[in-house]
């Protein structure tokens, strides 16, 4: 064998190194970016590298009380601002708010005996952690876990931690504020000694901000025994700084105008879209699909291709609200600021652990527009925060009254569905409030979430665009003085509007500023980002499905149906497919009526839509009553391992098909109707049982009960508890949030 020279080991040593760089693209030495590196918290400042570890972050910042929260809409998270700010100023706490997701947990095994971690816990869907827990959550429930010590769980390696917990649930759920429940039992089998009783707070009651009140003092009573904390008389201390700028202009090019980032803001938005960084996507399609004059519903085509975006069908898209001019002009006047509406601002923590939750410098009227939750219920214990600022002593005098007794609040605010500003107006009789710090909005109000709606399209036949279903409502509710609107919808079918034609549109009164901040959405665009979600189809095609979605709760169905009917064209098998579909009549809200007859062409006997139309006959029929007439094919397909699905109300709907259901199979099988529930019980516990379950949030004010069925896709909903103002409803819709 020859020699190698000299120049043959270079050669090979070269070509061994670049397959590496090839084959590995480069990993091994590369500095791996974070793909949010260039969400807003750069705008602000935000330094990185900061430490993943919570007892430096706390030391660093010489805090004696962390609040975590897990949130998926953003009310745990508005918690434990709250319990954050209440903590300082009634009993001296230097207390800091943290995303459970921003830090590692293996070293609460160090927690110092003399501080004190407080967690407001959200459960998402059917029991799971919300998304930003989900990593906490699975190591502190780890059979496995381990600590930075070495310690297991067995050596009660949190004997020095003390905890406060307080849950966020809905009791329309099977597994009601089991997150809470979980990680509670959790941390007290490693040893860590609860303060207080956990609290739970029930959306499904319409109990939660009420609930949150009435565990927060006995809690706040055992902690301060716990540690030795001295109350005192409570003052407002901002945790923010507001500093205007009149030398600035508000078209300068640092300015932002409502632009999510800093890539957005220079025009050169890129990927990875998510929950931080929006795409704009063009809308390729609108249409109206009611035949009525008085009610609309819209269905509209997104386009994904060239982002990067991708979809499953069943997953949702999460659409990026902006509020109406009208609500806008109303809270700037409210607070005396109309003429400083263009004014720029620059937002600062006046605490290192603060976030501001928006980039900065901008405007008083793009935070308004685009960051605060401004048509949302208003929360008691923020009303009685704004008495001290009050224009007169009769308001002032009115808002304490407001902030203490939640019956009044109940029957002047709550019931009225009166927005903040609204019930400024009405409080201080048309007298502007200009000496409620601005920095006071910026931590009380919710910063405005983007509303989730299932995607109505399978992505196996339109990879490249999405569809969504969306009802729109503009209801006048007996007795209230403001007639309710949907916020993002009614954003939606102005987009609608425009693309049809409409050179300036106004739906149900309102305007909004669709051309995006400096005309970046011109073109009829609307800012999104895709969730995955684990409901979906089953993988083998030949697997019959039984599926329940009313109104706009079909908007997953027509997905799924679409898909099949394209699978069918392919010669593959598909199972029998059957839809249960329900709508006030058939002539004008029948959803998608002309296409289930196309899917028919190519699924032929395999798919049947049963229909309940509750305005036609003399009494009303609904969905439930249809599944119990065709109990019998219910049953038999069950007994093929048929998948069940159900897309609605889980107030109602959801749970009486769920009752249905567990009876059929009692009737049909001979078996006792508990045996019947045991089995739908295991049939959930094993994903062939799904139920997307919706709720209104707090988007805007909401509906009222009524005997028969509304839609309220316009008002968002989405399965993370909200607060007071939260009513059982009968809805059906697949809009989430």
């Amino acid at each position: 064998m020859a020699q190698l020279d000299t120049l043959d080991l270079v050669v090979l040593a070269v070509l061994f190194i670049g397959s590496v760089a090839y084959f590995t693209k480069g990993s091994y030495w590369s500095v791996q970016k974070d793909p949010y590196a260039s969400s807003y918290p750069l705008a602000n400042g935000v330094k990185s590298g900061k430490t993943r570890n919570i007892i430096q972050k706390m030391d660093e910042s010489v805090k004696n009380c962390v609040i975590f929260y897990g949130s998926q809409t953003g009310t745990a998270e508005d918690y434990a601002s709250r319990l954050a700010k209440e903590g300082s100023s009634r009993f001296g706490l230097k207390s800091m708010v943290a995303d459970l997701e921003d830090y590692d947990y293996e070293n609460l095994d160090t927690f110092p005996s003399d501080r004190v971690a407080i967690f407001v816990l959200a459960t998402y869907g059917e029991g799971e952690p919300t998304d930003n827990a989900v990593d906490f959550y699975e190591f502190i429930t780890g059979e496995d876990v381990s600590f930075s010590q070495g310690a297991g769980a067995d050596d009660k390696p949190l004997s020095n931690l003390r905890f406060v917990a307080f849950g966020l649930g809905n009791n329309t759920y099977e597994h009601y504020n089991s997150m809470v429940r979980r990680v509670n039992a959790a941390l007290e089998r490693l040893g860590a000694a609860r303060v207080g009783s956990p609290g739970e707070g029930d959306d499904g009651a319409g109990t939660m901000e009420e609930d949150f009140l009435s565990w927060k003092e006995p809690m706040w009573s055992a902690l301060a025994d716990s540690m030795g904390l001295v109350e005192r008389e409570a003052v407002y201390e901002p945790v923010f700084s507001v500093t205007e700028r009149p030398e600035l202009s508000a078209e300068a090019d640092e300015v932002y105008l409502g632009e999510p980032n800093k890539n957005h803001l220079e025009g050169t938005s890129k990927g990875p879209y998510n929950a931080h960084n929006p795409y704009i996507a063009p809308i390729a399609e609108s249409r109206e699909l009611f035949t009525v004059k008085d009610r609309n519903c819209l269905h509209m085509e997104l386009d994904i291709s060239g982002s990067n975006l991708s979809y499953q069908t069943g997953d949702h898209v999460a659409v990026w609200p902006t509020n109406s001019g009208k609500e806008v002009d109303r809270f700037l006047n409210a607070l005396g600021l109309s003429s400083k509406r263009h004014m720029v601002i620059s937002v600062k923590g006046l605490d290192p652990t603060a976030k501001v939750p928006f980039p900065t410098p901008t405007t008083y009227d793009a935070v308004v527009r685009y960051h605060m939750e401004v048509c949302g219920p208003v929360s008691r214990q923020f009303v009685a925060s704004l008495a001290a600022f009050a224009p007169d002593e009769s308001s002032k005098a009115e808002m304490a009254k407001l902030g203490s007794d939640k019956d009044y609040f109940q029957e002047k605010v709550s019931s009225n569905y009166l927005n903040i500003a609204q019930m400024m107006e009405t409080v201080g009789k048309a007298q502007q409030w200009t000496a409620v710090p601005f920095s006071l909005f910026i931590e009380s109000i919710h910063k405005i979430q983007p509303r989730y709606y299932s995607i109505s399209s399978s992505a196996l036949v339109q990879n490249s665009k999405l569809s969504i279903t969306a009802a729109v409502e503009s209801l006048r509710i007996p007795g209230a003085p403001n007639i309710v609107k949907g916020v993002t919808t009614n954003y939606l079918l102005a987009l609608k509007q425009k693309q049809h034609g409409d050179p300036n549109p106004d739906p149900h009164g309102l305007t909004y500023a669709i051309t995006g901040p400096r005309n970046k959405y011109d073109g009829i665009h609307v800012p999104i980002h895709v969730r995955h979600s684990n409901f979906k189809l089953p993988s083998d095609p030949s697997k019959p499905i039984l599926m329940v979605g009313p109104g706009t709760g079909v908007a997953p169905f027509r997905g799924f149906i679409q898909e099949r009917a394209e699978q069918a064209r392919a010669g593959e098998k598909v199972g029998k497919t059957v839809l249960f579909y329900g709508c006030r009549r058939q002539t004008e809200d029948f959803l998608y009526r002309t296409e289930w007859d196309e899917y028919k062409k190519a699924l032929g006997k395999d798919l049947e839509i049963i229909t309940a139309f509750s305005r036609e006959g003399p009494r009303k029929i609904y969905v439930q009553n249809r599944l119990r007439e065709h109990g019998k094919e219910v049953n038999d397909l069950l007994l093929q391992k048929a998948y069940f699905y159900v897309c609605g109300d889980a107030a109602n709907m959801a749970r009486d098909v769920n009752s249905t259901l567990a009876q059929i199979i009692a009737e049909h099988r001979g078996l006792p109707e508990s045996k019947g529930e045991e089995i739908v019980k295991s049939m959930r516990s094993v994903n062939q049982y799904q139920v997307r379950q919706l709720f209104v949030r707090y988007c805007v004010v909401l509906l009222v009960v009524s005997s028969h069925f509304f839609t309220a896709a316009s008002f968002g909903v989405f399965p993370e508890p909200i607060n007071e103002n939260t009513i059982k409803l009968v809805i059906f819709s697949c809009s989430l949030e």
